[in-house]
């Protein structure tokens, strides 16, 4: 729960990317373990945050992230849904049948206890609609609208995706009503006190970092970010660049000295993700290690940056290319990690849903 929170979010929209994440944090912390936290004791949720994305955080922080963030997003959202099922000819009073569609979904859901998808369209006569989108477009295809409403409710910080069906690799979760989840509610703070709450977290975990960086991890426009901001005591520094950013008051001074270090990252991961200005640390290596969509694949680090990637051969073991030379302690470093993760993961298959280029040459090794 300490590294969720340190990282104000492990980033879970893979849904193996929470538990490789937390492994390669905390020196081979046990899948089960991982599996305790967020579907038995519960101290750790999957929740929208920012950008959209899916993040497993600390109940604490999962309040400041629906205040922040998935509240905001879940009234554009619904205004899209309604637009969709009006256009869909599915009703023509879109606002009264999807609030309508709402409670019956939710007392099913309280009912069960929890449920998935499919077992709430069994019993929910709007969930078995579908509506098309993108008609003559080469991406057209339909969506049914169990996925829009409960897309909404989770936003809305009314359900919560509990344990899914399967393994940790499975991305197919029940769900659940959120305060029965967790016994309780969220934190409520204003929207103000969130985002002021949530920039002065991700200084303190990434910073220093600049206004477009700020922008991009948020999802936020600039003013907003910096409206947010009006509430964070920072301070301007000068970057290795030559250009200017920004850290929290009190780290103005610090300094931080650490062994050099090897790590292999997942998909999307937390850190990968965390900054829009990336030459820093990623280098040259962004059309091997990503798609052309922007998402992060598995990577290597050594001593605070990206060195190349990883995957897994076709008999499902890890496999590392490097795409520097980082010499004989790197490299002996970097053994070691893929030694331990390929330990860990055990053969299991884990398979991003964002390939990319060295990820996918990897895989057919």
């Amino acid at each position: 729960m300490r590294v969720a929170d340190e990282l104000v979010g492990i980033h879970a929209t893979e849904p193996t990317s929470p538990y490789v994440g937390l492994a390669a944090r905390t020196g081979g912390i046990p899948q089960a373990d991982i599996a305790t936290a967020m579907f038995d004791e519960r101290s750790l949720i999957r929740i929208i945050g920012m950008r959209r994305t899916l993040f497993v955080v600390p109940l604490e922080l999962a309040g400041v992230l629906t205040a922040a963030c998935g509240r905001a997003i879940a009234a554009a959202e619904r205004k899209r849904a309604e637009r969709m099922l009006f256009d869909a000819g599915i009703t023509k009073r879109p606002g009264p049948w999807l609030r309508a569609v709402e409670a019956e979904a939710m007392a099913a859901l309280e009912a069960a206890g929890e449920a998935t998808a499919t077992e709430l369209t069994k019993v929910v006569p709007g969930f078995r609609k579908r509506i098309a989108f993108g008609a003559g477009k080469k991406w057209a295809g339909e969506v049914g609208v169990s996925t829009r409403v409960l897309f909404l409710m989770s936003m809305d910080g009314r359900i919560v995706r509990a344990q899914p069906r399967g393994t940790w690799v499975s991305g197919q979760y029940r769900w659940a009503p959120l305060e029965r989840w967790i016994g309780g509610s969220l934190a409520d703070p204003s929207e103000a006190v969130a985002r002021s709450e949530l920039l002065r977290r991700w200084l303190r975990a990434f910073g220093p970092g600049t206004l477009t960086d700020l922008r991009w991890w948020t999802g936020w426009g600039l003013g907003e970010v910096r409206k947010a901001l009006e509430g964070v005591e920072t301070a301007e520094v000068e970057l290795e660049d030559g250009g200017r950013g920004l850290v929290l008051g009190d780290d103005v001074d610090a300094e931080t000295t650490a062994t050099p270090w090897a790590a292999l990252l997942p998909t999307l991961d937390t850190t990968v993700m965390g900054w829009f200005e990336r030459d820093w640390y990623l280098g040259p290596h962004r059309k091997a290690l990503f798609d052309r969509a922007g998402n992060a694949g598995p990577s290597v680090w050594w001593d605070g940056r990206i060195v190349g990637g990883w995957g897994q051969n076709r008999d499902n073991g890890v496999v590392v290319r490097l795409l520097e030379d980082v010499g004989a302690d790197a490299k002996r470093a970097i053994e070691a990690e893929r030694k331990r993760l390929d330990a860990w993961v055990g053969g299991i298959r884990v398979t991003p849903r964002f390939r990319t280029p060295l990820e996918t040459e990897l895989s057919a090794e």
